[in-house]
């Protein structure tokens, strides 16, 4: 089966901060892209509430009918939320408030302690916990230890080596895949994933369940059309994609 596409919503909620009002409104965008597909929607709420407002999340809850993951650095008021929605699946990412991405992975080893902690805290409320890792097979025992359902590969430095060695560029997420599934755990994965590499990087990890895309798909749909490009992308998730 393809992985599932979830679509992040966070850069529709950018372009109407910028004016203010709710044009574009992100509400009807999320239920039209449940229409056109897509299999889920993500938001990444920060504390200064630049794209996604914590109120959104809650109106969201309200028409996501396939799968709302919300992803975040586990602080008090995250965690505050996450209780009052019990979305399908929670995705931890250890990026402090004043960054402007999410740009590295959990080291589950040094933050065992605080991940247990906070995992069973949220598993408690019915979610499934992912937890945002490099492609660091070392990291994967760490996670399976702190309780976690899944991991998300951080993709960065996958599509940033792409061009230039497809091959290379992926070695080390087929190991860290591999490792997650002798460990019992899921595999998703985000991050600069777009129409060029994603298809490759599908093909060969098998065992992917779920990407999450948001600023390429919202770029190629000031071109293609949303509707499109959501289309567009899940069927590079196809693994018959190129005989299509």
């Amino acid at each position: 089966m393809p992985a599932k596409l979830s679509v992040n919503i966070n850069k529709l909620a950018t372009i109407r901060n910028a004016r203010g009002g709710n044009n574009p409104d992100i509400i009807q965008a999320a239920k039209d892209i449940q229409n056109w597909g897509a299999e889920g929607i993500t938001v990444h709420p920060r504390p200064d509430e630049r794209h996604i407002r914590y109120s959104d999340v809650r109106n969201l809850k309200q028409v996501v009918n396939t799968e709302f993951n919300i992803e975040g650095y586990p602080d008090k008021r995250f965690l505050e939320l996450i209780a009052e929605i019990h979305p399908e699946q929670v995705t931890l990412v250890p990026d402090p408030p004043d960054v402007l991405t999410s740009n590295a992975g959990w080291d589950t080893i040094a933050n065992q302690t605080l991940l247990q902690d906070i995992i069973s805290e949220i598993k408690s409320s019915g979610s499934r916990v992912s937890i945002f890792l490099d492609a660091n097979p070392f990291m994967v025992e760490g996670a399976k230890k702190c309780g976690a359902d899944r991991i998300e590969l951080y993709t960065e430095q996958y599509a940033s080596h792409f061009h230039t060695d497809a091959e290379a560029a992926i070695r080390n997420y087929v190991f860290t895949a591999n490792e997650a599934e002798n460990a019992g755990l899921g595999v998703n994965a985000g991050h600069d994933l777009d129409l060029n590499n994603l298809h490759y990087f599908a093909k060969n990890i098998p065992q992917l369940l779920e990407v999450s895309i948001g600023h390429a798909l919202v770029c190629d749909a000031l071109y293609y059309g949303l509707q499109n490009a959501v289309q567009m992308y899940k069927i590079r998730l196809n693994p018959e994609f190129g005989s299509i």
